[in-house]
């Protein structure tokens, strides 16, 4: 009983820690990503974990999308390149499946703060 205690703590120290990191990295809030991310309809094209109905088979999915080298295949993944991506995909990729999606600034900060804190 006590190793599953322990177990238990040891994951919400890990999800604790990952927020944070991924909240640090884009500026954005995780909570409101999720939210944001059932709002843009983001699942009726992805799969993304642990949002609620989130399981399109259209675009890639979004499983561990911090531990990928490419974002879109072709631009480096970092918060910035995400940001710039989920504002005007098209912009950055003419042509490519996802489409442009009126998204303010905190909006797409806030959904890379939660794709981010995915491990």
């Amino acid at each position: 009983m006590i190793s599953i205690a322990a177990g238990a703590y040891e994951y919400l120290q890990g999800r604790h820690t990952a927020r944070l990191r991924a909240e640090s990295l884009s500026g954005g809030n995780e909570g409101a990503g999720k939210s944001a991310l059932v709002q843009y309809g983001c699942g009726s094209c992805h799969i993304i974990p642990g949002v609620p109905g989130a399981d399109g088979q259209v675009g890639p999915d979004l499983t561990h999308l911090g531990l990928r080298a490419q974002i879109g295949g072709r631009l480096a993944n970092d918060p910035s390149n995400l940001i710039n991506w989920l504002q005007d995909p098209q912009k950055v990729s003419p042509g490519c499946g996802m489409p442009k999606q009126p998204m303010p600034l905190r909006k797409a900060r806030d959904i890379s703060a939660y794709l981010y804190s995915q491990k």
